[in-house]
């Protein structure tokens, strides 16, 4: 009697497995603690010093946590044309470069309930190569646009509060973010 080989005992499934490990591992990572909403939008900007056209961007955080106002710092410190608002009944917004910077497109993928296969309708991967694409919301559904991506992870203090601090978590992942010097950005 011949022994099956199951796919997940191949060494090409190992392989995979462990490539697929190692992506869901940040890169590069740093900590900071922003006190107030201006300085989400000076978080923004700096962190706008360190994009390219091409590099993916995902903000994670509760409702009113801050992720459009660090997105209207990223729109600032590209040099995007148009107000950079909540792009939550539109799902996507584009906002063309003034000069020879990238365009952003920002997306609020809130509303989305399916993963890459939903996503795809908004063609972000025919964007992404040109642009610095910003999706809200987007745990579990863009993951798989890019092997390089930076997530931003925003906690805001709970309970009743009027507390304006925030502690963000910048995770980069993939070669892209290895030495992009996200440390920079938390200063």
């Amino acid at each position: 009697m011949e022994a099956q080989h199951s796919p997940e005992a191949s060494p090409q499934a190992g392989a995979q497995a462990e490539t697929a490990a190692a992506r869901s591992r940040p890169t590069a990572g740093s900590r900071l603690t922003v006190e107030s909403p201006e300085g989400m939008r000076d978080l923004g900007r700096r962190l706008a010093k360190l994009l390219r056209p091409g590099d993916l961007v995902m903000l994670t955080g509760e409702l009113g946590a801050g992720k459009t106002t660090l997105t209207r710092g990223l729109g600032e410190g590209l040099g995007v044309r148009g107000a950079v608002t909540s792009p939550t009944f539109v799902i996507a917004r584009v906002h063309p470069p003034l000069g020879d910077g990238p365009a952003l497109v920002h997306v609020d993928a809130y509303r989305l309930g399916g993963g890459l296969d939903e996503m795809e309708d908004l063609d972000l991967d025919v964007s992404l190569p040109e642009s610095v694409v910003v999706v809200e919301w987007g745990d579990g559904k863009v993951e798989d646009l890019s092997e390089d991506r930076l997530h931003v992870l925003i906690h805001r203090m709970a309970g009743e509060t009027d507390d304006d601090r925030r502690e963000i978590a910048l995770n980069g992942y993939g070669e892209r973010w290895r030495a992009a010097g996200l440390e920079s950005a938390a200063v």
